[in-house]
């Protein structure tokens, strides 16, 4: 546990708190955490989970524009309705997945960690290649969600993210397998808060 690695957790809760909130700022918290966690898994050979974070920085980079496009066409919308729905004005609209197109997703997750585990193992000296490989696959699809405002992110994070606590309690990363733990209460807070969201635009 070092300096780097707790700014590292103090800017990843940040990001989850202000996602939670729907602040477009959470992207940029997002952004200078994953920067410091690609110095810090390089050290302990957690390759992909760094090659993860520079994803990261990308899927930020796009969730800032998104974020701030549906932020625009949510403000014209809102223009267009009466001053009762102003309050939603600078929120765009959360969506939800069918379950086939949960299925579709699921499916492509194992197929690519299967695919990638088998790489990992073969040409790397990644300390748990396929395990690494799901999490990796996993949280890339569930950021994109976060980007896209689908409710059911959440729920692939909580699933994500108690099994991303045993890969950091194995490689000594304390700190980061607290911050995963706290991660999984707060994805369960996410999801209650989306779906209050989701649950008033049905009404409205």
């Amino acid at each position: 546990m070092n300096a780097v690695e707790i700014c590292a957790v103090l800017l990843a809760l940040a990001y989850v708190l202000l996602a939670i909130q729907q602040r477009r700022i959470c992207w940029i918290a997002a952004i200078i955490s994953a920067l410091l966690y690609v110095h810090i898994f390089w050290q302990v050979a957690l390759y992909l989970e760094a090659l993860l974070q520079v994803f990261y920085i990308i899927m930020a980079l796009y969730g800032w524009s998104a974020w701030g496009r549906q932020q625009q066409r949510a403000h014209s919308h809102s223009h267009s309705h009466s001053h009762s729905h102003s309050h939603n004005k600078s929120q765009s609209q959360i969506q939800t997945w069918s379950g086939q197109q949960h299925l579709i997703a699921c499916t492509a997750v194992i197929s690519l960690s299967l695919i990638l585990g088998w790489g990992m193992q073969n040409w790397t000296d990644a300390a748990l290649p396929f395990f690494d490989a799901a999490t990796t696959v996993c949280a890339l699809l569930a950021t994109w969600m976060v980007t896209q405002k689908l409710l059911e992110n959440w729920l692939y994070w909580i699933a994500i993210n108690a099994v991303s606590i045993g890969l950091y309690l194995a490689r000594d990363l304390s700190l980061t397998a607290a911050l995963f733990a706290g991660y999984v209460i707060l994805a369960m807070v996410g999801y209650r808060t989306w779906r209050k969201q989701w649950l008033r635009q049905q009404t409205a």
